[in-house]
Protein backbone atom coordinates (compact mmCIF):
# COMPACT_ATOMS: atom_id res chain seq x y z
CA UNK A 1 0.00 0.00 0.00
CA UNK A 2 1.89 3.34 -1.04
CA UNK A 3 1.06 6.42 1.10
CA UNK A 4 -1.60 7.82 -1.47
CA UNK A 5 -3.75 4.64 -0.80
CA UNK A 6 -2.97 4.69 2.81
CA UNK A 7 -5.05 8.75 3.37
CA UNK A 8 -7.77 7.00 1.43
CA UNK A 9 -7.88 4.21 3.21
CA UNK A 10 -7.69 5.99 7.09
CA UNK A 11 -8.86 9.14 6.79
CA UNK A 12 -12.06 8.74 7.80
CA UNK A 13 -10.93 6.70 11.02
CA UNK A 14 -12.57 8.52 13.82
CA UNK A 15 -9.76 8.30 16.36
CA UNK A 16 -5.68 8.00 15.66
CA UNK A 17 -3.02 7.07 18.29
CA UNK A 18 -0.24 9.74 18.42
CA UNK A 19 2.92 7.80 20.03
CA UNK A 20 5.09 10.38 22.52
CA UNK A 21 8.45 10.02 24.34
CA UNK A 22 7.95 11.02 28.09
CA UNK A 23 10.95 12.85 29.92
CA UNK A 24 11.69 9.22 31.54
CA UNK A 25 11.96 7.33 27.80
CA UNK A 26 8.75 5.75 28.07
CA UNK A 27 6.08 5.98 25.90
CA UNK A 28 2.92 8.08 25.93
CA UNK A 29 -0.18 7.28 23.57
CA UNK A 30 -3.23 8.85 23.39
CA UNK A 31 -6.47 8.33 21.20
CA UNK A 32 -6.75 11.83 19.57
CA UNK A 33 -8.90 13.33 16.68
CA UNK A 34 -6.96 14.06 13.49
CA UNK A 35 -7.52 14.66 9.67
CA UNK A 36 -5.14 13.43 7.13
CA UNK A 37 -4.64 16.00 4.42
CA UNK A 38 -2.12 15.73 1.39
CA UNK A 39 1.14 17.11 3.12
CA UNK A 40 0.29 15.79 6.43
CA UNK A 41 -1.67 14.36 9.59
CA UNK A 42 -3.39 17.21 11.48
CA UNK A 43 -3.58 15.87 15.26
CA UNK A 44 -5.85 17.96 17.74
CA UNK A 45 -4.49 18.41 21.02
CA UNK A 46 -4.54 20.70 24.03
CA UNK A 47 -1.91 23.80 24.87
CA UNK A 48 -1.75 22.21 28.74
CA UNK A 49 -1.73 18.25 27.41
CA UNK A 50 1.54 15.99 28.04
CA UNK A 51 1.54 15.46 24.29
CA UNK A 52 2.26 19.19 23.66
CA UNK A 53 4.79 19.05 26.27
CA UNK A 54 6.62 16.00 25.08
CA UNK A 55 6.49 17.26 21.41
CA UNK A 56 7.75 20.74 22.47
CA UNK A 57 11.23 18.20 24.09
CA UNK A 58 11.29 15.61 21.13
CA UNK A 59 9.17 16.23 18.37
CA UNK A 60 9.47 12.80 16.55
CA UNK A 61 5.95 10.89 16.93
CA UNK A 62 4.25 7.98 15.54
CA UNK A 63 0.56 7.50 14.86
CA UNK A 64 -1.43 4.46 14.56
CA UNK A 65 -4.47 4.40 12.64
CA UNK A 66 -6.65 1.24 12.42
CA UNK A 67 -9.91 -0.51 10.54
CA UNK A 68 -11.57 -3.78 11.35
CA UNK A 69 -12.87 -5.83 13.67
CA UNK A 70 -12.81 -9.40 13.10
CA UNK A 71 -9.04 -10.22 12.52
CA UNK A 72 -9.85 -10.85 8.17
CA UNK A 73 -10.76 -7.35 8.44
CA UNK A 74 -8.24 -5.72 10.11
CA UNK A 75 -5.77 -3.12 8.63
CA UNK A 76 -3.63 -0.52 10.16
CA UNK A 77 -0.90 1.87 9.26
CA UNK A 78 1.83 3.30 11.33
CA UNK A 79 3.11 7.13 10.45
CA UNK A 80 6.38 8.04 11.85
CA UNK A 81 7.26 12.17 11.64
CA UNK A 82 8.58 15.48 13.38
CA UNK A 83 5.50 16.95 14.33
CA UNK A 84 5.36 20.91 14.16
CA UNK A 85 3.24 22.60 16.76
CA UNK A 86 0.60 24.79 15.49
CA UNK A 87 -1.57 27.01 17.12
CA UNK A 88 -5.20 28.10 15.56
CA UNK A 89 -3.81 31.04 14.19
CA UNK A 90 -1.00 29.97 12.72
CA UNK A 91 -1.32 30.62 8.58
CA UNK A 92 -1.18 26.71 7.52
CA UNK A 93 -3.36 25.87 10.14
CA UNK A 94 -6.93 27.75 8.48
CA UNK A 95 -6.99 24.94 6.00
CA UNK A 96 -6.73 21.24 8.44
CA UNK A 97 -9.24 23.13 10.99
CA UNK A 98 -11.51 23.62 8.57
CA UNK A 99 -10.86 19.63 7.32
CA UNK A 100 -11.11 19.20 11.12
CA UNK A 101 -14.40 20.77 12.06
CA UNK A 102 -16.23 18.88 8.68
CA UNK A 103 -14.62 15.88 9.93
CA UNK A 104 -16.09 15.96 13.25
CA UNK A 105 -19.77 17.92 12.45
CA UNK A 106 -21.70 15.61 13.32
CA UNK A 107 -19.62 15.05 17.32
CA UNK A 108 -19.62 18.80 17.37
CA UNK A 109 -23.28 19.48 16.52
CA UNK A 110 -25.43 20.89 19.46
CA UNK A 111 -23.75 20.90 22.83
CA UNK A 112 -20.85 18.73 21.52
CA UNK A 113 -19.46 22.35 20.36
CA UNK A 114 -20.02 23.96 23.66
CA UNK A 115 -18.70 21.09 25.66
CA UNK A 116 -15.47 20.69 23.33
CA UNK A 117 -14.67 24.40 24.07
CA UNK A 118 -15.39 24.42 27.39
CA UNK A 119 -13.16 21.63 27.98
CA UNK A 120 -10.47 22.36 25.36
CA UNK A 121 -9.74 25.82 26.02
CA UNK A 122 -6.43 26.19 24.19
CA UNK A 123 -6.66 23.94 21.26
CA UNK A 124 -3.68 23.13 19.38
CA UNK A 125 -2.49 21.01 16.09
CA UNK A 126 0.10 18.26 15.36
CA UNK A 127 0.87 18.68 12.04
CA UNK A 128 2.93 14.97 11.44
CA UNK A 129 4.10 14.52 8.05
CA UNK A 130 4.35 10.85 6.89
CA UNK A 131 8.43 10.30 7.37
CA UNK A 132 8.18 7.23 7.16
CA UNK A 133 5.48 4.51 7.20
CA UNK A 134 4.30 0.85 7.60
CA UNK A 135 1.11 -0.90 7.02
CA UNK A 136 -0.55 -4.43 8.30
CA UNK A 137 -3.53 -6.13 6.50
CA UNK A 138 -5.03 -9.26 7.74
CA UNK A 139 -7.83 -8.97 4.73
CA UNK A 140 -8.10 -12.93 3.05
CA UNK A 141 -6.77 -12.48 -0.29
CA UNK A 142 -5.01 -9.19 0.16
CA UNK A 143 -1.54 -10.85 -1.07
CA UNK A 144 0.50 -9.90 2.31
Amino acid sequence: MDLAEARKTFRDVRVAHVGTTLPTGHPHVVPLWFVWLDDAIYASSREDSQVRRNVARDPRVAIQIDIGRAWTEQAGILVRGAAELMRPEHPSAKRALSAWFEKYREELAGRGFAAYTERVQHPMLLRVPADGFSTWIHAVGAGR
